[in-house]
């Protein structure tokens, strides 16, 4: 590690807000960002230097007006793991599923228990949208069960663990990052449940290979409009898609392109400003 191999950088909001703050940590997400720190009025984003660029940066922010300031610099390398273990706390869903990591002591079990590595930049369950989305899970268990489910911009593979352990047949676990298909291949083999589990690097464009009982997508809502037919063709008759990762204002927009496809609206839920829809084929 170099010396210098990451940059800190630090996005100033003018009116601060948490949810201001949980839209650009959405947003930047999309770019390979190891991580995010809040410190009011600032939130300070971390990324390899060599993976930087400072005009998709820009890109990305230059539609939110409470965006008054970004700058960049470099910060010797930190130890991630040692950072995240101290901050860390393990997440219940329900009193059913539990998150953890091996340094977590006197963790409650639950009827789920899924051990995560330490790879904060791919999904720890922290968010509404992945939180909101294990909840769904959880009332269609009957669906789930013996059937076939992908998992779409798996991160982590939390959601693809759950369904995994919530008996599913088989499950296809895909992401776009390479880093984070790998980080997926080993906490699914670390939960127990890679041989139920093929994880994959790539986009929608993988799921033309099979279909699916059940299809679950925690992206971001342009990435879900974009390849929302190509889901509808992935699953089977009676299927349901659940999505997420996206805000209630967007939910009209959605409502409306998955209607066209020929999608039932099953039910929608709502967590800090965020949403999680169902619909069924």
């Amino acid at each position: 590690m170099n010396t210098f191999d990451y940059l800190e950088v630090t996005v100033r909001l003018d009116p601060f807000t948490q949810e201001g703050a949980d839209i650009l940590m959405a947003e930047l997400s999309e770019l390979p960002f190891d991580s995010f720190v809040t410190e009011e009025p600032l939130l300070k984003c971390y990324i390899q230097t060599e993976q930087y660029r400072a005009s998709d940066v820009k890109v990305v922010l230059s539609g939110y007006p409470f965006v008054a300031d970004i700058k960049a610099a470099p910060v010797q390398g930190r130890n991630w793991n040692r950072i995240w273990e101290e901050t860390f706390q393990p997440i219940v869903v329900d009193g059913k599923v539990t998150i953890k990591a091996p340094f977590n002591k006197n963790v409650p079990h639950t009827r789920f228990n899924i051990w995560i590595d330490p790879q904060m930049a791919f999904g720890t369950g922290y968010h509404q949208t992945t939180y909101m989305m294990m909840q769904r899970m959880l009332g269609i268990e009957g669906v789930i069960k013996g059937r076939s489910v992908v998992d779409m911009g798996c991160g982590t593979a939390i959601l693809a663990i759950l369904a995994a352990k919530m008996g599913a047949r088989k499950v296809f676990a895909v992401d776009i990052d390479l880093v984070a298909a790998q980080s997926a291949w080993g906490n699914c083999r670390w939960n127990k449940v890679g041989t139920r589990v093929e994880t994959a690097c790539g986009d929608a464009s993988l799921l033309q290979m099979s279909t699916y009982d059940v299809l679950l997508a925690n992206i971001h809502r342009n990435i879900i409009l974009e390849d929302l037919h190509t889901y509808v063709r992935s699953l089977r008759r009676g299927g349901h898609l659940l999505l997420s990762g996206f805000y209630e204002a967007d939910v009209p927009a959605i409502r409306t392109a998955a209607s066209d496809l020929g999608l039932t609206f099953a039910g929608q839920s709502s967590r800090e400003g965020w949403a999680c829809v169902v619909f069924v084929k």
